[in-house]
């Protein structure tokens, strides 16, 4: 019997052994996507104490407190932050087999050096001790982030943010870069025409742009894109239940921005053709940037309306959605491949069952300019645990190259969340050497350990134009 969590946790053989530890374990950390907030880090704040650093804004561990029974009042209410812990703590030993009960214990011992189960038994020394260490100047959100050998992190950012928090920790001598990436899901969200018309006039004042027109606003929200250019940026990121990609006419994109503004219903169809226009526009920017282009696919989101209400939106209530995917995505992939101006690209999908869909689809629009130009991205959301990493790792294997992929990402807001880049490394390793021990891969680990090094860490630095 194998002891839980040691230093070949997940390795299943001498082979996977050599291949994390020789090759993997030290690589640092390319950070590409994450909700990370840069105030934050610009601030390089310090945590009160574990609660506010490891539950506030877990939606992943509310969502199990929640299935445990426990209430609300103890996970986003008026409780204590102690009493949240506790009720966190008395959650932990019935996670059994959810990914939340490694990431617990990893997080744990990579950050504080605790090596004890969490239970109701040992929250309070846990607690204790923990939230001690985060009074030192070894916990300061900086010091954490070095402490894990992050080098990049790309956060999340929408195009009215003025990026301050970015320019001041540019002024910081720090080894790990911070930059932004161009998140304009509300700038296309013609589902609430309300909303909409509320962010036009706030982009409308960031870009001193006077918005009369849709033209107007293409002109506003480019502005906005160049300037997130002159901050560093060289990504943008899309969250979408799916593709938009809809025929349209620019005069009926000006008709239907018209009526957004001025308050008229718009039709189901317009909505559909008004997010496919903006959508073709950003990425024809991002072609021009030569930046990298994301797109996350296939969440269902605050399906819980009364939770919605009472607690607003990444609270815990969303889902996998089996939304369409691949003849909208194979449409918008291929009009800007017909011009020559897609840009690179990672697909990201939610969805188990779709995994060759993306894997096959990455395929047909890489054209030899870039190794792995169009990415079927790693594990995300849902997926990003040990059956998911595994099934994505297949898939891409099965239908592509395997040996191309920029690797594993965080997506969290969490600054605790960076064993998962371990995570994703060791499942990665192990799967490579179950090959190797079945003699259905040569026994060359310097060339194997030589891709799996590219996996981790090369490939997202060549990919990228990170400066």
């Amino acid at each position: 019997m194998k002891p839980f969590l040691d230093k070949n946790f997940l390795l299943q053989s001498a082979t996977a052994e050599r291949l994390y530890h020789d090759y993997a374990a030290a690589l640092p950390i390319i950070d590409y996507h994450c909700h990370l907030d840069p105030a934050q880090i610009a601030g390089n704040i310090s945590f009160t104490n574990l609660t506010e650093i490891w539950l506030k804004g877990d939606h992943y561990k509310w969502r199990a407190m929640r299935a445990n029974g426990v209430n609300e009042q103890y996970i986003t209410g008026a409780k204590t932050d102690f009493e949240k812990f506790e009720s966190w703590a008395a959650t932990v030993p019935y996670t059994l087999r959810n990914p939340l009960y490694h990431w617990t214990h990893l997080e744990l011992q990579r950050y504080f050096d605790v090596h004890d189960i969490l239970s109701p038994k040992t929250a309070k020394a846990i607690y204790d001790d923990c939230t001690a260490k985060l009074q030192t100047p070894a916990y300061t959100v900086q010091n954490i982030i070095t402490k894990m050998n992050v080098e990049v992190i790309c956060t999340t950012d929408d195009p009215i943010d003025n990026l301050e928090y970015h320019q001041q920790i540019k002024q910081v001598n720090w080894n790990t870069k911070v930059y932004p990436a161009f998140r304009p899901d509300k700038a296309m969200n013609a589902d609430d025409p309300k909303a909409l018309n509320e962010y036009i006039n706030k982009v409308e004042a960031v870009s001193n742009t006077s918005i009369g027109s849709y033209q107007d606003y293409l002109t506003a929200l480019k502005k906005r894109h160049d300037y997130f250019a002159e901050n560093g940026c060289t990504v943008s990121d899309h969250g979408l239940e799916q593709i938009y990609a809809e025929d349209y006419t620019e005069a009926e994109i000006a008709a239907i921005f018209n009526k957004i503004r001025y308050n008229v219903p718009v039709q189901a169809i317009e909505k559909l053709k008004f997010k496919s226009a903006m959508l073709y526009e950003f990425a024809i920017w991002d072609h021009e940037k030569n930046w990298v282009q994301q797109y996350h696919l296939g969440a269902l989101r605050n399906n819980n309306e009364r939770a919605y209400r009472e607690i607003g939106p990444d609270t815990g209530y969303d889902s996998i959605g089996d939304f369409t995917q691949a003849q909208a995505l194979s449409r918008f992939l291929n009009r800007l491949d017909s011009t020559n101006q897609l840009a690179k690209t990672i697909l990201y999908n939610l969805n188990p069952s779709d995994n060759e869909l993306f894997a096959t689809m990455a395929g047909n629009y890489n054209d030899g300019t870039v190794a792995g130009k169009i990415q079927f991205g790693s594990a995300w959301w849902f997926l990003d645990q040990k059956d998911g990493m595994t099934k994505q790792i297949n898939s891409l294997s099965s239908m592509g190259l395997l040996s191309k992929l920029v690797g594993m990402l965080t997506d969290s807001r969490s600054f605790l969340s960076y064993p998962r880049h371990e995570y994703f490394r060791r499942l990665l390793c192990n799967l490579l050497a179950e090959d190797i021990e079945k003699g259905e891969l040569p026994a060359d680990l310097e060339w194997t350990g030589k891709i799996v090094q590219d996996i981790c860490y090369y490939n997202a630095k060549n990919y990228f134009t990170f400066k």
